[in-house]
């Protein structure tokens, strides 16, 4: 399982259910990485989407505790447990894990890669995404040259779990 993930430097993730900043670069690399793929996301990071509608050309799944939640075009799973369940239909190289933050946290221990866009400005925010950087078992694999768009520099960083 992947994941893809834009954090500030302080690898802050979002602010009030929305992106801290929206960078055309990072969402056309967002788009080309998950087109045709399966999606994984909380409920909240559903939600934030324009008319909280799953995104096309994807397969979506929702994790989300509320046993009641139902949305067209989006397959919703309750729990860990099932979602795996789920995710064994398809090839562990197409899943990505696309947020929010308890999402993330849940999900960080079965994913093997993670595709990060690092934006060198430190953002206000309330959602997070745990310090790659600050964990033994995850390196940095690949890295772009740096990117400007308007006054923010920003890098797309490959991390894999070491084994």
């Amino acid at each position: 399982m992947n994941l893809i993930v834009a954090v500030d430097k302080n690898w802050a993730i979002g602010k009030e259910n929305k992106l801290l900043v929206s960078i055309p670069a990072d969402m056309k690399f967002f788009r080309e990485t998950t087109g045709g793929k399966v999606v994984v996301m909380g409920r909240k990071t559903l939600e934030s989407f324009p008319g909280g509608k799953p995104l096309k050309n994807r397969t979506n799944i929702v994790l989300t505790t509320d046993t009641s939640y139902c949305v067209k075009d989006a397959l919703a799973v309750h729990s860990v447990e099932e979602l795996l369940e789920e995710l064994k239909k398809y090839d562990r190289e197409d899943i990505y894990v696309i947020g929010g933050e308890s999402i993330y946290r849940q999900l960080l221990p079965y994913c093997r890669l993670a595709h990060v866009t690092k934006i060198d400005h430190a953002y206000e925010a309330d959602t997070y995404f745990p310090n790659l950087d600050d964990m033994d078992d995850w390196e940095v694999t690949g890295e772009s040259e740096e990117q400007t768009y308007f006054d923010l520099e920003y890098t797309f960083v490959r991390y894999e779990r070491k084994y």
